[in-house]
């Protein structure tokens, strides 16, 4: 191969590269402003003034706690997730038309965010089936985004590429927060009141997605399709990919190990609002002020992870990020009450791990995906991912429920990232990466 088609095929991979981060770009402001800082508080509140006098709302005629209605939505849009993701991740395999699914994707979850600005009064329950359908559609986009990083980034390039998307999609939330700020903040001056301020934010986050979502959509290409296996309904569909992962056990290890530990990731990122409004007392400009400094540290983590990824290899880099996390959610659990500057704290050393603990995750499992199954094997991945964590937001609202104190249900979260380190540490990367078909990168 001639040196200058060297050079235009680099030159093509870089731009659809940069044409992937931006998706990161697009999709990142619903999970920072709507999922972490907005939507939590406010839907809760909503459904505290539809609650009876003893603090309870009825959906379908089952009585559920309104500080619990939140985590329990955020948990039931697994669901949906579970019975989409697979089936679309196994046609895209087997069709190689990945960006028709992901405008769909996208465009349905930026509709149902947008569509949010009507959450007025007491109408909870649109609010938890628009939360259902954004988080859902958010996981399928998301799934659909992460399986082209094998095909647009060779081994020694996935750390830095997936550190760089990460990187965007947290600056772009730094972005918009700043602005949703000043919003929330001066609503009065603008002629506002709290709560339209609010939907304002929360729609603006669905436009903003649906918006830059048309620059990977014509920066990516499709690929012609490697695997030909028909798609089965839902749940069948779900089988057929473990199955095919149990010819890779490895693989499923690794996978295990992260669905646990960033299932108390992500139930960080969707409850840490709820737990400072209601446990420590803190005001909205507080919490989002402490949002805006996460997303600023994580374009930082992100990067500097990402480097010491090079160094000492991307599971040593987890593991480390791993204990820090443990740390971080146990002092969390001792926070005074009414102390904003203690939550700031707390705050940074989230946004130091976050990003590349998130990231360097996402390339690690790129290199046990088998050729040709990225799409399918990225939906089983994605079901922990964004905000699709289910056991820990039904974890997080039973001890709730039962307790009635944040404290003991935030310190619940402490056994996923002990148990994930374990996992972990027990998988034998190199193995793996030659077992799914796969060249080993120099440091893994």
């Amino acid at each position: 191969m001639g040196t200058e088609t060297l050079v235009a095929e680099a030159a093509d991979r870089r731009r659809e590269q940069r044409g992937w981060y931006f998706y990161d770009w697009a999709c990142s402001v619903y999970s920072t402003s709507v999922l972490t800082v907005f939507l939590g508080p406010y839907l809760t509140s909503v459904a505290e003034d539809a609650a009876d006098a003893d603090g309870y709302v009825h959906p379908l005629g089952v009585p559920v706690r309104a500080g619990s209605f939140f985590a329990y939505s955020v948990s039931l849009s697994v669901i949906v997730a579970v019975l989409v993701m697979p089936l679309v991740g196994a046609a895209a395999d087997r069709t190689g038309r990945k960006k028709p699914l992901l405008a769909a994707a996208a465009y349905t979850g930026a509709a149902a965010t947008t569509a949010m600005f009507f959450l007025g009064g007491d109408r909870y329950l649109l609010g938890g089936l628009l939360l259902i359908v954004a988080n859902a559609a958010s996981a399928v986009g998301t799934m659909l985004y992460n399986s082209y990083l094998p095909q647009i980034a060779p081994p020694e390039e996935r750390d830095a590429v997936s550190s760089r998307g990460w990187a965007f999609g947290y600056a772009a939330g730094s972005l918009v927060l700043v602005v949703n700020l000043v919003l929330y903040t001066a609503h009065d001056s603008f002629g506002l009141s709290e709560g339209m301020a609010v939907r304002i934010c929360l729609a603006s986050a669905g436009l903003w997605w649906g918006a830059f979502t048309l620059v990977p959509l014509r920066r990516l290409r499709d690929r012609r399709a490697q695997a030909k296996e028909a798609t089965a309904p839902g749940f069948r569909q779900l089988a057929a990919t473990v199955r095919d992962m149990r010819r890779h056990p490895l693989t499923l290890a690794f996978l295990l190990a992260y669905l646990v530990y960033n299932d108390g990731i992500q139930t960080v990122i969707s409850q840490a609002s709820i737990y400072g409004s209601e446990e420590l007392d803190l005001g909205q400009s507080t919490l989002i002020g402490a949002v805006l400094l996460v997303q600023v540290l994580a374009v930082a983590g992100a990067l500097g992870m990402g480097r010491l990824a090079r160094v000492h290899g991307a599971k040593r880099t987890i593991l480390g990020s791993l204990v820090a996390w443990t740390v971080t959610l146990a002092a969390g659990y001792f926070l005074p009450a009414g102390a904003p500057v203690w939550f700031f704290v707390l705050a940074a050393g989230i946004g130091l791990v976050l990003g590349g603990s998130q990231a360097l995750s996402r390339s690690l499992f790129s290199h046990l995906v088998p050729p040709g199954k990225e799409a399918e094997y990225f939906s089983a991945y994605e079901m922990s991912d964004r905000g699709m964590s289910w056991l820990g937001p039904l974890l997080f609202g039973i001890t709730y429920q039962l307790t009635g104190s944040y404290r003991d249900a935030i310190i619940s979260l402490v056994a996923f990232f002990a148990l994930g380190f374990v996992l972990l540490a027990r998988v034998p990367v190199r193995q793996a990466i030659r077992d799914a078909g796969n060249a080993v990168p120099e440091k893994i």
